[in-house]
């Protein structure tokens, strides 16, 4: 059984660049070019080296995430996964390095030499090129993160890694489609999810699987190292893994079918959609393996003391381990394979819309089109569906315990994340990219409708109540958004002052600099951009009638003067667009060639900024009056309600008080 766990990593290696070879035969990903050969080492050699990049970026990340949320900080099994995932970091980087020289000689074939004359390919390649930039920040990303990992043992510092990974996971994930081509945002969101939840999945079941053998159901204290914290318990381990795993194959279920329709349109029956095809069931198969063995396992770890292994789960292990490396050579092999749509930019024929967004010129706009145009994003969709759902089901744990929750909360919510997906997935999605005032349209109502809907709703409060706290010194759910509610960082940016600077100069700043392009430009720009204005706007509702627990909240008076400072700063602005003679981005909303004026088009973007930018705020400062008057109104009842018991000793003792002074 031992020599078994041992040989599992390499079956699954070698099952894995098996599977990679037959996948490149079978969708002609690796079919020697007619003109400049890179030659085979290179046509075979950089889909073994993504594939065992992706199995150690899954190793790595995956285990950094069970870490954080199932295992003890200090214990023998954290320092462990960290080791793992920091020596798996290390292979993927090493692996990287591999692609992204193989990127390089498929472009250039030049004879390697010593000259400065291929250093300047190399220069321009790396530099020059998008292709070349993305594999070099795929590769600089992964090594800094191999030496934080390498130092990172605390639980803040693990935790603040986890958000780094969004690095490389952004550069690859814009690397696996080419830009410029139609559905390139799509495709990079949808990419983008499944790489992460893969991860986290796969990942964590590897890992998973390391910590369930030889170990017991209940593990105490290392008695060979004293200083080290004792290790959860491995029945705990798997229940929480197994959230983690049920999420992440919904999202790998969604994602796998919105990226392989964006590259396929239905034609299943190719070699590019046989492969994806085959590619699903072998994840539904993991599944199946990852099911039977934590049922295999949580049977035995609930009796303390009865241990968890044998030959059958390692031999299970072994099983789902080679799957898993097959599952990511048919992965590799299937990013090489040509797509039944063809991934190429737009030719001379295309329009000037098409040339800039990468997407067709949609009909021109009216009313009747905000709910019968789409522009489905998989990012914002599975973020609002995430969002919805655990916060229904915090409502729903809370009434099977015979807790009430208000409704009007729950409608608010709701209500706000369905307008946050509206934004980022319906019509206003499709148009904002080429007219201004729907552009604008969309940042008023995701800068301040949305947030004036989702602070009501009081997600941090529901979430104090309705996860459970854990007494055994991990971090669930309610730990970590305590940790991140008390921060300092939090603590700053939530005072209202600040807060106020924030939401209000943002709006200066991002029109009125290079961010503005980028934004309009980049697809992370844009993502950037929803995030960006939809947290500052949730930071500053929040410190005017925010329910749940943050900084100190100002009195009510000042409350209404940052509001009313607010309204005079988005005037402004809004004049200052109506009545503005220059486009703020001619090479885009003014090359457009959709027959509208674009200057006047900005104007009035601009009265949307003043006029129905406003409606929030002023619905912000009748909530803030009507809760100023119930305060007061409790106030002076909790000041009747003492007079009434003390027989109004505290009226007594200023009369006293101002009759000695008379007195004096």
């Amino acid at each position: 059984m031992q020599r078994l766990r041992l040989l599992a990593p390499a079956l699954a290696i070698l099952a894995g660049l098996a599977a990679t070879w037959a996948a490149l035969e079978f969708g002609g990903g690796a079919v020697e070019q007619p003109i400049e050969d890179p030659g085979a080492a290179v046509r075979y050699g950089v889909p073994m080296a993504t594939m065992l990049r992706n199995l150690a970026i899954a190793s790595a990340f995956g285990g950094l995430v069970l870490a954080c949320f199932a295992l003890r900080p200090g214990s023998r099994d954290w320092h462990r996964t960290l080791d793992v995932a920091a020596a798996s970091t290390g292979i993927a980087a090493v692996a990287q390095g591999f692609v992204a020289w193989g990127g390089f000689r498929t472009v250039v074939t030049n004879p390697v030499t010593a000259t400065n004359d291929f250093g300047r390919l190399l220069q321009l390649f790396f530099v020059e090129v998008e292709t070349g930039r993305l594999m070099l920040a795929t590769l600089l990303s992964l090594a800094v993160l191999t030496v934080v990992l390498l130092v990172a043992r605390g639980a803040v510092a693990a935790g603040f890694t986890v958000v780094g990974w969004a690095a490389p996971f952004w550069f690859i994930a814009s690397g696996g489609h080419a830009g410029g081509t139609a559905g390139h945002d799509v495709a990079v969101s949808a990419l983008l999810l499944h790489l992460v939840f893969v991860s986290i999945w796969l990942g964590g079941l590897f890992h998973v699987g390391l910590l369930a053998h030889g170990r017991r159901a209940s593990a105490g204290p290392d008695a060979s190292d004293p200083g080290l914290q004792p290790d959860a318990s491995i029945g705990d381990v798997l229940l929480r893994y197994s959230s983690l795993a049920a999420a992440s194959f919904g999202v790998v279920a969604f994602s796998g079918i919105a990226s392989s329709w964006i590259r396929m349109e239905g034609d299943w029956f190719s070699e590019y959609g046989i492969l994806s095809i085959a590619k699903a069931v072998l994840l539904v198969v993991l599944g199946g393996f990852g099911a039977w063995q934590r049922m295999r396992l949580l049977s035995p770890a609930k009796t303390l003391g009865a241990r968890v292994g044998g030959r059958a789960i390692a031999t299970i292990l072994a099983l789902e381990l080679v799957v898993m490396g097959v599952t990511a050579g048919v992965a590799a092999g299937l990013a090489r394979t040509p797509t039944p749509v063809p991934e190429v930019p737009p030719g001379l024929e295309a329009t000037p819309a098409e040339l800039l967004t990468g997407t067709l010129l949609p009909p021109p706009f009216d009313a009747g089109r905000l709910f019968t145009e789409w522009a489905l994003d998989p990012l914002w969709t599975v973020v609002c569906a995430l969002f919805l759902f655990f916060y229904l089901a915090g409502v729903r744990r809370l009434a099977q315990r015979g807790d009430r929750w208000p409704v009007l909360r729950t409608l608010s919510w709701s209500a706000g994340v369905l307008l946050l997906w509206w934004c980022t997935s319906g019509s206003l999605n499709l148009y904002q990219e080429f007219q201004f005032s729907l552009h604008m349209l969309v940042h008023m109502l995701l800068g301040m409708a949305v947030p004036v809907l989702l602070v009501p709703g009081a997600p941090i409060t529901l979430a104090m109540r309705a996860i459970a706290k854990r007494g055994d010194g991990t971090r669930g759910g309610r730990e970590w958004i305590l940790a991140i509610v008390h921060s300092k960082y939090m603590q700053v940016v939530g005072h209202p002052l600040v807060s106020a600077a924030i939401f209000v100069l943002s709006l200066w700043v991002f029109y009125y600099t290079p961010i503005f392009e980028w934004a309009m430009n980049d697809h992370l720009g844009h993502v950037w951009m929803v995030v960006h204005f939809v947290g500052a706007g949730y930071l500053f509702v929040q410190a005017i009638i925010g329910i749940d627990p943050g900084p100190a909240r100002p009195p009510f008076a000042l409350r209404l003067v940052l509001l009313i400072g607010t309204m005079v700063f988005h005037a402004f602005f809004g004049l200052t667009l109506m009545t503005g003679e220059a486009l703020l981005l001619a090479d885009w909303f003014g090359a457009m060639g959709n027959g509208v004026d674009a200057l006047r088009d900005q104007q009035e973007g601009g009265g949307i900024a003043w006029s129905i930018g406003e409606i929030p705020t002023v619905i912000l400062a009748i909530i803030t009056s009507v809760l100023w008057a119930r305060s007061d109104k409790k106030e002076r009842t909790r000041i009747d309600r003492a007079a009434d018991r003390d027989g109004e000793a505290q009226l007594g003792a200023y009369n006293d008080m101002l009759e000695e002074m008379g007195k004096r």
